[in-house]
């Protein structure tokens, strides 16, 4: 990759970018490589329009890496694909030297990627990779940026005409073969977009079927008979 800077983004030129990119190169689709480093560009305007100090080579690190764990490596894994992902970052990193607290900015970036409403109130780098892949994939804050923003990044690092099928696609196929890791986020709604026979986990039957409603409890007066001494033993 030779682009330097798009409308005002720097790509960083360090060793280690030049290495995160062969490695996320060699490793995701076209697809999913060009999406990241878009993930990366509108996290940068994002965070400047914002007024926001971050670290752009971990901004960097983390949007590239963000989504790795869908890629057929890992198609063994039953993991959270973000979890895979971020572990894959933080191995690369801390091969590099790069000091814990940095690792554990990176971590989380990529591990809540998918989980907005929390990123935003943590670290910068943490915010801005969740608000970058929301606005590439979902066009979140789409508005925010100006025309001649989106149409520079789109040029750089081409946005394909079916997009939005296709990081679908990508989605389900890095997913499929764990679909209990998709419970409690929005990632199982790829799975039941795409598998009619994909059946959801309720967390309210979850609730209800819990080994704690096994238990039989007692009134209020059979307890104060049992005294203290039998909840100890029963509980």
């Amino acid at each position: 990759m030779t682009i330097k800077e798009i409308s005002g983004v720097r790509i960083p030129d360090s060793q280690i970018a030049r290495e995160v990119t062969q490695l996320i190169r060699d490793t995701e689709s076209d697809l999913l490589f060009h999406h990241s480093v878009r993930v990366y560009c509108w996290g940068v305007l994002t965070g400047k329009r914002l007024g926001l100090k971050f670290d752009t080579e971990l901004l960097y690190a983390a949007s590239m890496f963000h989504d790795i764990g869908l890629t057929a490596r890992y198609g063994n894994s039953q993991l959270r694909f973000e979890v895979d992902s971020a572990n894959a970052a933080r191995d690369f990193l801390r091969g590099h030297g790069i000091s814990e607290s940095d690792l554990e900015t990176v971590w989380n970036a990529v591990a809540l990627h998918t989980t907005p409403g929390i990123p935003q109130f943590m670290r910068p780098e943490i915010a801005l990779v969740q608000a970058g892949a929301g606005m590439d994939v979902a066009g979140r804050g789409y508005d925010q940026f100006t025309s001649a923003q989106r149409e520079a990044v789109v040029a750089a690092f081409p946005r394909e005409a079916d997009f939005q099928r296709g990081i679908i696609d990508a989605f389900y196929l890095g997913m499929k073969h764990r679909p209990d890791s998709t419970f409690g986020t929005f990632n199982d709604d790829v799975l039941a977009f795409k598998d009619p026979d994909f059946r959801r986990v309720d967390v309210c039957a979850v609730i209800l079927a819990s080994s704690w409603n096994r238990r039989t409890p007692c009134d209020a007066a059979t307890c104060a008979s049992h005294g203290p001494q039998a909840h100890q033993n029963n509980g």
